[in-house]
């Protein structure tokens, strides 16, 4: 599995780029991995204000159905809504092509961890 240098991860599986006071949100290849072939996949409406840890959506597979958590507070500005007709875009490239909103930040993101520590705090699931 890989997990780029530049991304932060939560332990609920998430991944955040932030870049300015943007951040744009997916899941890890990690959780991709562990759901299988993922069939759907429910975004929240942009405009929709979230605070850390709320439900922004819920991606389902052949295996499961999970729910997804925003790693921080803040207003939804884009979803990527190629992933409602193609859900099976995230099997293939969780990070860079298949990010599920980008949210404007209205404070700092905490409690993330870096590539290094989510690999290790992955290491410690099996």
């Amino acid at each position: 599995m890989r997990f780029p240098a530049e991304l932060k991860y939560t332990k609920d599986h998430e991944w955040l780029k932030v870049e300015g006071n943007v951040a744009t949100i997916g899941i890890t290849d990690h959780a991709q991995s562990a759901l299988g072939d993922i069939v759907y996949v429910d975004l929240p409406k942009v405009g929709r204000e979230l605070k850390s840890h709320d439900t922004f959506g819920v991606v389902e597979s052949i295996k499961a159905v999970s729910d997804l958590y925003s790693p921080a507070a803040g207003k939804v500005v884009e979803i990527n809504s190629e992933l409602i007709n193609d859900p099976a875009r995230i099997n293939r490239d969780p990070h860079a092509g298949a990010w599920m909103i980008k949210m404007e930040l209205s404070g700092e993101a905490t409690g993330l961890m870096d590539a290094a520590a989510y690999e290790a705090y992955v290491s410690t699931l099996k």
